[in-house]
């Protein structure tokens, strides 16, 4: 029996798989994965692993990256509202959002009008409420352009995730004025940097569709390892063996607990598979 046999191993895309922070400051594309974290995964997969990505990213704006991954498991998109297959291109497991979300959204503009949000459908359409400065950085980070509407009414089911794009104490506003209403807790609601804040179905988490891509690939709780940098992998971390961190990681992922490797640029996945070829 290979060694990684029945091992799951997931890692964040953004920061912790690619140093994608400093592509948007510069203005220029996202780096290719490097030859350190590839050598490694390809290591880990040819000696029985399950390698997934575990990213916030929804489709379109995932799709194009993915390709160019050594990934030989469905991965986890959308901050967790979906599992998807990118080798046989479907969804395997889905958690989107119901028709309710359209009576919360005109409750939620009431309080804030001219609130700026993404919203993400199945297929690869990005749809734009409100869109401002954040929406044009999100826009080249992701290579995934936007549709703008006028009206959310306008905007077809189904949806998987909304994303909020204002300074972070106005996201702050409209998470506590979502977390205040009876129907709020039917949505998780995370930040994913500091002007993103995300909301998915309840339940959908990156932690929540790892435990469930690893029952679907048969692997144990205590053999899921996860790796991640921003408040949003902390529930990945929480379901993992052993939760990893690149060095620069956000305070919040540190003060967690995780175990911190090297900083992403230089190749914190590789660090974690190190790791795991002395615990097997």
């Amino acid at each position: 029996m290979l060694k990684f046999n029945k091992v799951l191993l997931a890692s964040d895309f953004d920061n912790t798989l690619v140093y994608t922070q400093g592509a948007l400051e510069r203005g220029e594309d996202i780096p290719p994965m490097s030859a350190r974290n590839r050598e490694a995964v390809e290591y880990f997969i040819q000696n029985g692993g399950y390698f997934s990505i575990s990213t916030g990213r929804a489709l379109p704006a995932f799709a194009r990256y993915a390709k160019d991954l050594p990934c030989n498991a469905p991965c986890v998109i959308a901050n967790g509202a979906a599992i998807y297959d990118f080798n046989k291109d479907c969804y395997v497991e889905t958690a989107f959002l119901d028709a309710d979300i359209y009576d919360h959204v005109d409750a939620l503009l009431a309080r804030f009008p001219g609130l700026c949000f993404e919203i993400y459908h199945d297929d690869r359409r990005i749809h734009v409420l409100h869109p401002n400065d954040y929406t044009h950085n999100h826009e080249h980070l992701t290579r995934a352009k936007t549709e703008e509407v006028k009206d959310f009414r306008e905007v077809d089911l189904p949806i998987i995730k909304l994303l909020f794009e204002e300074e972070k104490p106005l996201l702050e506003q409209v998470r506590d004025f979502i977390v205040s209403r009876d129907w709020g807790k039917r949505y998780e609601l995370i930040f994913s940097s500091d002007h993103l804040l995300e909301l998915t179905r309840r339940g959908a988490t990156k932690g929540g569709m790892i435990l469930k891509l690893a029952k679907l690939l048969g692997v144990a709780r205590k053999d899921i390892y996860c790796i991640g940098d921003h408040n949003n992998d902390i529930p990945m971390l929480e379901v993992s063996e052993i939760g990893f961190a690149p060095e620069n990681a956000i305070p919040e992922v540190k003060e967690w607990g995780a175990h911190i490797v090297c900083h992403c640029k230089d190749g914190a996945l590789a660090d974690v598979v190190e790791i795991l070829d002395k615990r097997y």
